[in-house]
């Protein structure tokens, strides 16, 4: 007994001091004083991955369960003919996003983890429907990542459109890290743009290539924050990384973010997987955590409700039960700040279109940040 409670205090000492510490950071602070409240305005949810406004100011929220809800004049309706979930770990029913004509075209996107096609398991697709009568209607499949795999990890996944209209997903490795995030070959670990209708656009980086058509960038690990900046229009993510090495991405055409061959962060045991940081061809981070906080949901803040935060940058937290306002300077991040703080689990963070921001969190529900 007494050498077995060496071994683990020789274990703790060891883990600790190969935990990833970070130097010369951009210190986190608090709001100097409360200048907001956080109410709830959707109850009894238990894990609201993603969010979105109708034009008539409803809300859709996926449910990773697999359940689609439209929660309209305080009530939640469940959306029918949804198509059926693989709810297995992290996956499940995911991001949902709106066309940016939907006025005038009516189509919703959506990801989710899929076991359609060969092997068992699932892994990400993405589809879109149109809403009729409280039931989807006019389904279309636009992409699914193979192979199957009954892994839990990993799934991704964001989805965000450009100004010129295409269509931005994530994939995550799937669990698979020295085989998928590296080969252009291989779904998972990647970033993948479509037009609108599920085609693949003819300048992707890798079209004609020996390579996947859809696939705009790789070495991600699995992001699942994405948000395109209200000034520049070029799309961003975060993206977790294992212990420490989180990470804010700047998308770019072909680009290789570096996964598993860089990366600021350690196995979970407190082991090194990689020696270096930094490659030849690969991209650097805008900016990277360590410790981690576990990012989920980002957004930016274009709206004048709140002018301290206004071309600022949120993102949730699922290990800290916050938001980060992370302030920029251009592409450079100069301050920090918590919000929220002790609200729970952050599974989203999203600005809708009247203006407020919203979080939503596990376990819990979906709150408005409003102004004192």
């Amino acid at each position: 007994m007494k050498i077995h409670g060496l071994w683990l205090c020789c274990l703790i000492i060891f883990i600790g001091c190969n935990a990833p510490k970070k130097k010369e950071d951009v210190a986190l602070s608090e709001a100097p004083k409360r200048t907001y409240s956080t109410v709830k305005v959707v109850d009894n949810l238990s894990n609201p991955w993603g969010m979105t406004w109708l034009p008539d100011g409803s809300m859709l929220i996926t449910e990773k369960s697999g359940d689609l809800i439209h929660f309209k004049n305080g009530q939640k309706i469940n959306i029918a003919n949804v198509p059926d979930v693989y709810n297995r770990g992290q996956g499940g029913l995911l991001d949902i996003e709106l066309h940016p004509n939907y006025a005038e075209n009516g189509w919703i996107y959506f990801t989710y983890a899929s076991q359609d096609g060969d092997g068992k398991g699932g892994n990400t697709k993405l589809s879109r429907a149109k809403l009729e009568n409280d039931a989807l209607v006019q389904l279309e499949d636009l992409y699914k990542a193979t192979p199957n795999t009954t892994r839990g990890q990993h799934f991704g996944s964001r989805i965000e459109f450009d100004t010129e209209g295409f269509l931005y997903f994530s994939i995550g490795e799937r669990g698979n890290r020295d085989v998928n995030p590296q080969d252009i070959t291989r779904d998972g670990g990647k970033i993948y743009r479509l037009n609108d209708d599920g085609t693949v656009p003819k300048d992707n980086p890798f079209v004609g290539k020996e390579g996947i058509d859809a696939i705009y960038t790789y070495g991600n690990r699995n992001p699942q924050g994405m948000a395109l900046h209200p000034t520049t229009a070029k799309v961003w993510i975060h993206e977790h990384g294992p212990k420490g090495g989180d990470e804010i991405n700047i998308i770019e055409k072909g680009a290789n973010y570096g996964w598993p061959v860089i990366s600021y962060g350690v196995n979970y045991s407190g082991s090194s997987f990689t020696e270096i940081t930094e490659k030849e061809g690969m991209k650097q981070p805008v900016y990277y955590w360590v410790p981690s906080i576990a990012p989920c949901g980002m957004d930016f803040v274009t709206s004048d409700i709140y002018p301290d935060w206004k071309g600022h940058l949120l993102v949730g937290s699922l290990k800290f039960n916050y938001v980060e306002l992370v302030k920029l300077k251009g592409d450079k991040v100069i301050d920090r700040e918590k919000i929220a703080e002790g609200i729970g689990r952050v599974r989203n963070v999203k600005e809708a279109p009247d203006g407020y921001i919203y979080i939503a969190v596990e376990g819990d529900g979906i709150y408005k940040v409003v102004p004192n």
